[in-house]
């Protein structure tokens, strides 16, 4: 592969993931691959004017390519995949994803790569070609680094969006919808009693937060200034199929299954378990392409403090303490749970003991999670029991 450089024009080459037609374009005064043949596809697809055409950041990722499947069987949209294939991307997630699928399905995805640390120059540009959505899901989202190496988190989440904007408002005149998908822990801990709504404060518990936090004021103030069609989203603690093993849930399913002993994270006392508002990644694509649904000048109605940015919550309904969840992984499973409360929070900063944010606004809108929680447990645990090669952490590197 030719080397690219983070803080110049991201050079490319041609990748190949199954049937996926997969693209890198070079950087300027690089010559590139397009042989301009009948054969060859050189840039952007020609515009289809009766079709809808999304582009979708970080789209190898886990959340990301749930998007993109939800797209691909509820619309007729094509999809173009920008993904720079690090630890968190992983083109096998969108191979493994289509397997299955028809040939017509698989036909309307293109994966590019690119750095967006970078600005996307025009060739680049060229080969996105015209898209109508753009849902800006790519992120660096790990707590723990971000509190080691916070600059680049800065780069991952507020350069990047800032680049995916200037993109947006250069390059595509006609867009439709841009979301930008954040996070909860912009809001920081949320006491007992009390649950986040779109538009409170910020209140950063760690670099990655405030990252994010950044990156929304510049969404905000790309609204303003220039009358881009932005949204913001907000969600939390998201799971589901092809997720690392390493997060919490997946965690939990493969430790009940192997007798193994769970880690639920409490308070200094070691007798509150940390609590969230989980929610599967099929429900966060329905919630996405529900808000896409609302029509382009959508603005929320009463007093958000003249806020004009429109901002969802878009979050699981029933929130659970971790030590009820990994019972009710148990009870998925079919196995005892063992497990030991453990004083985490107190011991390492940034990470907090509770997170809420409220989906009223959007169920006031008519959307909310179709499946109950219990029942989307028993789903993913029957899944990760199917599926072992997404338990084994060594297989997926």
């Amino acid at each position: 592969m030719i080397p690219y450089s983070i803080l110049g024009i991201a050079a490319t080459a041609l990748l190949s993931v199954g049937s996926i037609a997969t693209e890198e374009v070079a950087g300027d005064g690089q010559t590139g691959f397009c042989k301009k043949s009948a054969d060859d596809d050189c840039g952007g697809k020609a515009e289809n004017k009766f079709r809808r055409t999304a582009l979708i950041t970080g789209g190898s990722g886990f959340v990301a390519h749930h998007v993109i499947e939800g797209i691909l069987e509820t619309t007729d949209w094509d999809v173009v995949s920008m993904d720079r294939l690090d630890f968190s991307g992983k083109l096998n997630r969108i191979q493994d994803m289509l397997e299955g699928k028809d040939d017509e399905k698989k036909k309307r995805v293109r994966v590019i790569y690119g750095d967006l640390r970078a600005p996307i120059n025009d060739q680049l540009a060229r080969d996105i070609g015209t898209v109508h959505v753009i849902l800006h899901l790519a992120a660096g989202a790990n707590v723990d680094r971000s509190i080691e190496r916070p600059l680049e988190f800065v780069m991952d989440n507020t350069v990047a969006t800032v680049n995916v904007m200037e993109f947006a408002r250069k390059h595509q005149p006609n867009l439709d919808r841009f979301i930008y998908l954040s996070t909860a822990e912009v809001f920081g801990p949320a006491p007992p009693g009390v649950t986040h709504k779109e538009y409170d404060r910020y209140n950063s518990g760690n670099p990655y937060a405030a990252a994010k936090a950044a990156a929304e004021e510049f969404a905000v103030s790309y609204e303003n200034t220039y009358k881009m069609p932005i949204v913001i989203v907000h969600t939390m603690n998201v799971f589901g199929d092809r997720q690392y093993p390493t997060k919490f849930i997946p965690g939990v399913v493969n430790a009940v299954n192997n007798g193994k002993q769970v880690t639920i994270h409490a308070d200094s006392t070691r007798t509150t378990p940390g609590s969230r508002r989980y929610i599967h990644a099929k429900d966060v694509a329905d919630g996405l392409l529900f808000i896409l649904s609302l029509p382009k000048e959508y603005k929320h109605e009463g007093d958000f403090g003249g806020a004009k940015c429109p901002k969802f919550n878009l979050v699981g309904e029933e929130e659970v303490d971790n030590l009820q969840l990994a019972k009710m992984i148990a009870e998925s499973v079919g196995k005892e749970l063992n497990y030991s409360l453990v004083d985490f929070h107190s011991s390492r900063p940034g990470h907090d003991l509770r997170y809420a944010i409220s989906g009223d606004l959007l169920k006031s809108l008519g959307w909310e999670p179709k499946i109950k929680l219990k029942e989307r447990i028993g789903q993913f645990a029957e899944w990760m029991l199917n599926n072992p090669r997404w338990s084994d952490e060594s297989l997926l590197k």
